[in-house]
Formats: structure tokens, C-alpha cells, sequence
């Protein structure tokens, strides 16, 4: 089934013998060097019209080294149409000259991913510094995006109210534990985030909260119609999650699920999920 052109707004790209990226020790099927040749085989037959390059949690050494590479990549390589860095938004105030930074390098880069998934504090997002750090974004024209799991969707909730100002978007639908065959309750609280305004909702990254070997679409599709539900078609933006996703999906079945769940949608509510609202919010001319 055709969804028309897709704008990506989860892809990562990464060289590990380059690179320190620590957390790709822990996955050998996918620790290897993934270019943007590996991003066009994979997607072969999907019409491409742009992807967003989100940060790929390298050594922090090296942040602001793959800021100034992918800019760079992207400059000469009009496919990419947007940037997610990382900063330490932890520091409060004290990110701004971070920030400042990031901004010298050019406009390609639209926003900010600090992950919190990993911290073992479900509150971590809380702290006074993180959250005037996520506001000073807003001051920088800049997005966060919001990478978390479910055990920290209730602050993360607080989080974006106690920044008005700042865009947020929810990467890969807060983790749910389906693996568990948990609803509640992120379900409970998907709803209380949607409610929030300043705030969309990627639909990526689900089948990998499955088991990876033995899901089915019958697993994942109750938490991927709720996200959608709640978000409603203004507020919900495809996003792949290459390369991590091919861990339990491949790229051309994904987008054929997300097809399958909005079969009964407009033409136009498809294509703002497969397209138009990747673009408004990441800022990008089409």
C-alpha cells in the first residue's frame, strides 16, 4: 500500500570504529558502520523524500565532533533535512554556552535529544537544572526530543508543562513494556501527555519493545492505535528508528503496518502521519 512520499524523523547513522559508542557493546547484530548507501538499500522502494538524523548517544567527547560531522554530511547531502544533537541539559544555565556552540555550526540543527531512558532515578527529568535547560531551548528555536520509557512517562508529562515554551516530541512511544503484555499504566498516561499541547508523538520504535523474535502485529498494534488515538493526526509523525529497529523489523514492513493501522484514515491524515507534520515540526521546506 503507496503512503506517498515519507519524511523520516528517526534515523541514525554511525561508525563505531570511528566513534566510541558505548552502548554498542551490548548489541552485536547491529555494531558495525551503517552509511547513508545502507539507509537507501533498506529503504528501496519507499519514496524518500527526507530523514532526520538523531543523535546516536555517543561518548560525550564526541558530541559536539558528530554535530559538526553531520552538518557537514548534510550540507553535502540534501536527503538529510534536520539534525538532533545532543547537549547536557542537565547543567541548566550553564548548557547555554553548549548550545551557542551547536547554533555556530548551522541551521541544520533543529533540536536537542538528552535521553533519560537509562536513568535509574524515574525522576531525573525533574531536576530543577534539566528543566531550565530544556526551557532555554525555546530561546534557541530549538525542539527536544523526549527519550524515555514508560516508568518515566508521569514526569516527563510534568516536564513538558513546566515548559510551555519549548516543543517536545515523544520518541517511540514511551517504551511501553509490551514484551510484558503491560497496557497500565502507560496507557493512563499516554493520555495525560496528548492532553498537553506543546507536544507530538513519534510512532516509532515499537516492534523492538516486543519480544524480537516472536512478536506479531497483533502484539504491538493495541499500543500503536492508542498513541495514535490519543495524539489524533495533527500530533503523530513517522518515524523508522533505523537501523536499531531491524533488531526485530525491517524497514518496508513497518511502514506497511503503519499502513495497515490508518487504512482507514483520509488521504490527508496519512500523509500529515507519513510527512507533513515530521516537516512542521522539525522546520522543513518541502
Amino acid at each position: 500500500m503507496s503512503v506517498g512520499p515519507i519524511i523520516d524523523s528517526h534515523v541514525h547513522l554511525w561508525d563505531p570504529e570511528r566513534v566510541r559508542i558505548p552502548w554498542l557493546d551490548g548489541v552485536p547484530p547491529i555494531n558495525k558502520r551503517y552509511d547513508l548507501a545502507d539507509y537507501r538499500a533498506a529503504t528501496e522502494g519507499q519514496d524518500i523524500a527526507g530523514l532526520v538524523y538523531l543523535q546516536v548517544e555517543v561518548a560525550p567527547p564526541y558530541a559536539l565532533i558528530e554535530a559538526r560531522d553531520l552538518v557537514e554530511l548534510a550540507r553535502a547531502n540534501p536527503i538529510i533535512k534536520a539534525v538532533v544533537a545532543w547537549a547536557p541539559l542537565e547543567f541548566g544555565e550553564q548548557t547555554r554556552y553548549f548550545l551557542e556552540e551547536l547554533t555556530s555550526l548551522g541551521p541544520e540543527i533543529r533540536g536537542i535529544r538528552r535521553i533519560v531512558q537509562d536513568e535509574p532515578d524515574p525522576e531525573f527529568c525533574l531536576q530543577p537544572d534539566f528543566i531550565a535547560g530544556n526551557q532555554l531551548l525555546a530561546e534557541f528555536g530549538m525542539t527536544s526530543d523526549l527519550c524515555c520509557n514508560f516508568r518515566q512517562l508521569g514526569p516527563i508529562t510534568e516536564l513538558v508543562r513546566q515548559c510551555p515554551q519549548t516543543q517536545f516530541i515523544l520518541d517511540h512511544i514511551a517504551k511501553p513494556n509490551i514484551a510484558g503484555d503491560e497496557m497500565e499504566p502507560w496507557a493512563t498516561q499516554m493520555r495525560k501527555l496528548a492532553s498537553v499541547p506543546n507536544v507530538v508523538c513519534k510512532i516509532s520504535g515499537v516492534a523492538t519493545e516486543a519480544k524480537h523474535d516472536s512478536w506479531d502485529v497483533d502484539e504491538i498494534k493495541p499500543y500503536i492505535l492508542h498513541a495514535l488515538e490519543c495524539f489524533g493526526e495533527d500530533r503523530v509523525v513517522f518515524g523508522s528508528d533505523w537501523p536499531v529497529a531491524t533488531l526485530a523489523v525491517g524497514y518496508g514492513n513497518w511502514v506497511g503496518i503503519l499502513a495497515d493501522l490508518t487504512s482507514d484514515w483520509s488521504a490527508l491524515a496519512r500523509q500529515k502521519l507519513f510527512h507533513d507534520n515530521a516537516a512542521r515540526f522539525y522546520r522543513i521546506a518541502t
